[in-house]
């Protein structure tokens, strides 16, 4: 099975060698994570190996995508310069740009995804969406609906494709449900205050046909490197055992029990 890097030395290691080509994995997680970024990591991975690539951005602008590229060192203004790689822009919605969407329907991006692969022609393999939460704030319950029809028209054109979901910051709920349900591959980004320090953390919670690392792992995102792997999680007591709350719930419920009984 050929698999394409993620652009991050680590996590190919943890995922066998990388995503398997034609793949569609889902990088969910709360804003402020890191999906962005593993996304950038992706499409230069590919274009570090002559690949041609696309990416939707639907939360941000093409320039805000291009700028955080460069604070890594990721060339992405030459590789559009020359065609190598283009950048849908959902958010701005220029009239006079090509790569702009009038409206953000999962219609118009597939058609705009499909005449990027025209013009890019050959060797055009990675895909990023970032995110399709943007395409249902309106209609969640179409969520998975519309996930699949994104994964079987573009399965077509060969893809392989990080798809992004965001999760609410105040449920830490996904919009939708429905990228998780049909991707092939799940990678979860998630944070979390640890002596009043911001941690983040990931976890490869699925990947098809690989024998993937099981563990939680904690990453930094360094200025002029990117997205790196520091060290997986150690166990604790607390991911053993019940919340407290709950411990003293069952033992309420066990003293009054045992009082009916003795009434008996």
């Amino acid at each position: 099975m050929k698999r394409l890097s993620t652009g991050v030395k680590k996590l190919d290691e943890l995922l066998a060698g990388g995503i398997p080509q034609g793949f569609f994995v889902a990088l969910t997680g709360m804003p402020g994570t890191g999906k962005t970024i593993a996304c950038l990591h992706f499409i230069w991975a590919g274009l570090k190996e002559g690949e041609r690539c696309i990416y939707v951005t639907t939360e941000e602008s093409r320039e805000s995508i291009v700028r955080q590229a460069e604070q890594f060192h990721m060339d992405f203004r030459s590789a559009l310069e020359e065609d190598k790689l283009v950048i849908i822009d959902a958010l701005m919605r220029e009239k006079e740009d090509e790569w702009s969407l009038k409206e953000v329907s999962i219609e118009e991006m597939i058609n705009k995804v499909i005449s990027a692969k025209r013009l890019l022609r050959k060797n055009v393999t990675r895909l990023v969406i970032d995110s399709m939460s943007a395409f249902w704030l309106r209609a969640p319950a179409k969520a998975r609906e519309e996930s699949y029809v994104v994964k079987r028209i573009l399965n077509k054109w060969h893809f392989t494709i990080y798809a992004t979901s965001q999760y609410a910051i105040t449920t830490g709920a996904a919009f939708g449900w429905g990228v998780e349900h049909i991707a092939d591959g799940i990678i979860h980004f998630r944070r979390r205050l640890v002596n009043g320090m911001l941690r983040r953390y990931i976890v490869i919670e699925k990947m098809r046909q690989t024998p993937h690392d099981l563990r939680a792992w904690e990453i930094d995102i360094i200025d002029g490197v990117g997205l790196m792997l520091r060290r997986p999680l150690a166990r604790r007591i607390e991911d053993e055992v019940l919340p407290e709350e709950v411990m003293r719930r069952i033992k309420r419920n066990i003293k009054s029990e045992t009082r009916d009984d003795l009434v008996w």
